[in-house]
């Protein structure tokens, strides 16, 4: 492990993984030790670990492997994550996590920084997956990027309607308490949102498991994702419908997820 890797061991009990799966993935067979964890859920385990002091107003970390920045508003962004090995239920894990690149910009929105948390996935020393996560840090008031509109959602789709109580239990199942996702005055007050955030991890994990397509055991169930690259455009929220859209492909699959008024507000590309 290196002299700024944050470490941590976990065994990846059933837990987690059903209490997810019961939620937003009833479809899906109930999983036993042995079985491998469908691609992504991998980020269901090691949750957040901050003390109270650890924590901004806004209720994200500030005690994580990235230095405090002077800017009051962190948004995760996006994810890039490789697939080396299956990670199977019953089996140890050690995370390694580490601060990466640190970018400071200024545009529309104002000052902005964009901060790259890199970890690991261990098994018995094998790396098994490595994910980089994308955040950034923002001015109070910083207003959204326009929205864009999407002609093609894609070649089969599936919608979901989150409520609070769901938010609550990805919150729960990942330690999260970023106020933006069940405080709803804050995220109105502080934020400028217009309702409840809907978690940009779990959005991935929602387009994960459509390409998978776990529910209906369709083409991209039969094949192992090497990468996958996801961007967070526009927020989503509580109570509104989201559609989530596949084109398939022969070595990659291409998802939106897309608001209830039709615009885009993740994207991400699946490789095999």
């Amino acid at each position: 492990m290196g002299d700024n890797d944050v470490g941590r061991i976990q065994r990846m009990d059933r837990e987690p993984a059903e209490n997810y799966r019961g939620t937003f993935a009833p479809g899906l067979p109930e999983l036993s030790l042995g079985d491998p964890l469908p691609p992504g859920w991998e980020g269901l385990y090691f949750p957040f670990s901050s003390t109270m002091d650890g924590l901004r107003p806004d209720g994200t970390p500030r005690d994580d492997v990235l230095p405090e920045f002077d800017l009051p508003r962190r948004m995760y962004a996006g994810e890039d994550t490789v697939f080396h090995r299956p990670i199977r239920l019953g089996e140890t894990v050690e995370q390694r996590v580490r601060a990466g690149r640190v970018t400071e910009k200024s545009g529309r929105n104002g000052r902005l920084v964009f901060a790259d948390i890199e970890r690991r996935y261990f098994v018995d020393g094998e790396l098994a997956v490595e994910s980089i996560w994308h955040d950034v840090f923002l001015e109070e008031g910083a207003p959204p990027a326009p929205p864009r509109e999407v002609d093609e959602v894609g070649e089969r789709s599936y919608r979901h309607t989150l409520d609070s109580r769901r938010l609550f239990r990805f919150s729960a199942i990942t330690f999260n308490t970023h106020r933006v996702h069940y405080d709803r005055d804050w995220a109105r007050r502080e934020e400028g949102l217009a309702d409840l955030l809907v978690h940009g991890p779990l959005t991935r994990l929602l387009m994960l498991d459509a390409v998978m397509n776990r529910d209906g055991g369709g083409r991209g169930s039969e094949r192992t994702p090497v990468r996958c690259s996801f961007t967070a455009t526009a927020p989503l929220f509580v109570d509104r419908e989201i559609t989530v859209g596949v084109t398939d492909g022969e070595d990659a699959a291409r998802v939106v997820a897309v608001d209830d008024a039709g615009h885009l507000a993740a994207k991400a590309t699946v490789h095999w």
